[in-house]
């Protein structure tokens, strides 16, 4: 029978009939265990860990490598179920670098498989797949989420006791191509981002460095974050790529701004919806929340003046940094650069991130004319799935204007 494979991210139709998710993992000993999520995406009791001493939970079952969902017995306050594999506690220091692979089968339906990008953070559990509820109906998202503090940080997120894991021996992280470690203040943030949300420890690690690889000493900023709420947008919200995106951009503000919140405005046909993405709710949030905002053309401009309004109302003395997602090109260019120019003087920097499938070109060109230049802009074309970029390279390109803007 033929295989469709799973790209990270990716989501697919399932029919109610039961589906076997069977892991396999190469080079090591590994765990498996499923998850049983209600709506705050967390569990509703220790009882919802699925595993080889608790089995059986709800439709859900755990046998060896195999985890089997009986979809139509899956309680109807269970919005989602996890699958997880981790590397065994007994066997200290041993981490994933080839990624764990799912092959996913129900009967009658074409089979499917995923396997992520292969690790390199030292990443002892992987998130490998999502079931979760759409309509009346379930769906299959390809994940690959590694954790680099074991069983605790998935624990963390998701509202499971566990015991204390055997002390494992730390993994160094890489560390080539470090040019300027910088004074220990980039980094001042990230035992918080350990507390409360390990996930994202290893992209802030890599934000950190590329600030440190800059000169950016102690760097400090308000970050912001705008997001094209489009109708083109729709499948790349529905893919988890602007999720992906959003816990990008809030691994940034770690090493910016120690309060762990990134305030999020959705650019839409009506006034632009504002909210925040924090480090202790970022799981599914940006999927939560832009449910509640209609499809339409975006209004970049209004939006963007939303963002200069609260942060000239918060009063904070440090830069703002706003990272807005565009997906094709505005409509009311005329203000979009009025802005621009109007908040050179206001310390706020605009860096204008592309992916999608619209044209680009407006953003693309704005320093482009030798009469009018903004010092404050930069764009950041990053393909059609970001999520696809290496977070090296990633935060490499978003960080690179806005440093040298900080230099000024």
């Amino acid at each position: 029978m033929r295989t469709t494979s799973l790209r990270k991210g990716e989501n697919t139709g399932l029919t109610m009939t039961p589906v076997v998710l069977d892991v396999s993992v190469q080079g090591l000993t590994a765990d498996v265990c499923a998850l049983l999520l209600g709506a705050d995406s967390k569990v509703r009791s220790d009882d919802d860990l699925v595993f080889y001493n608790h089995p059986s939970q709800d439709g859900v079952s755990v046998a060896g490598s195999a985890v089997t969902v009986d979809l139509v017995r899956v309680p109807a306050d269970a919005e989602r179920v996890l699958v997880v594999a981790s590397t065994d506690p007994l066997h200290p220091g041993a981490v994933f670098t080839r990624a764990p692979s799912v092959a996913i089968t129900q009967a009658g339906a074409e089979a499917k498989s995923f396997t992520p990008p292969d690790f390199t953070s030292g990443e002892t559990v992987v998130v490998l797949a999502e079931l979760y509820r759409r309509d009346a109906g379930w769906k299959i998202r390809a994940v690959g989420q590694g954790y680099a503090s074991g069983l605790a940080g998935l624990a963390t997120d998701y509202g499971v006791d566990v015991d204390p894991e055997p002390a494992a021996t730390p993994v160094p992280l890489p560390t080539q191509g470090r040019r300027n470690p910088g004074p220990a203040g980039t980094l001042a943030s990230l035992p918080k981002v350990e507390r409360l949300a390990p996930g994202l420890l290893s992209p802030a690690r890599q934000a950190g460095k590329a600030l440190a690889d800059r000169g950016i000493g102690n760097p400090r900023a308000a970050v912001y974050l705008i997001l094209d709420h489009d109708w083109h947008m729709e499948t790349l919200y529905e893919s988890f790529a602007v999720q992906a995106f959003a816990e990008r951009v809030l691994a940034l503000s770690a090493n910016l701004d120690d309060d762990g919140t990134v305030p999020v405005l959705f650019s839409s046909r009506e006034e632009p919806f504002l909210e925040e993405i924090r480090l202790d709710n970022y799981r599914g949030r940006i999927g939560r929340l832009h449910t509640q905002v209609d499809w339409g053309w975006g209004n970049v401009a209004e939006a963007m003046r939303r963002a200069v309004g609260h942060y000239q109302e918060s009063g904070a003395a440090d830069p703002a940094f706003v990272v807005t997602q565009v997906g094709a090109e505005p409509w009311d260019k005329a203000e979009v650069r009025s802005l621009l120019q109007n908040t050179a003087s206001l310390g706020v920097f605009w860096l204008f991130v592309g992916f999608g499938r619209g044209k680009l070109a407006f953003y693309k060109n704005l320093n482009a004319s030798t009469s009018v230049t903004f010092s404050n802009v930069a764009f950041y074309d990053a393909g059609k799935n970001p999520g696809a970029v290496p977070d090296e390279k990633f935060y490499a390109d978003l960080v690179d204007a806005f440093g040298g803007w900080l230099r000024r």
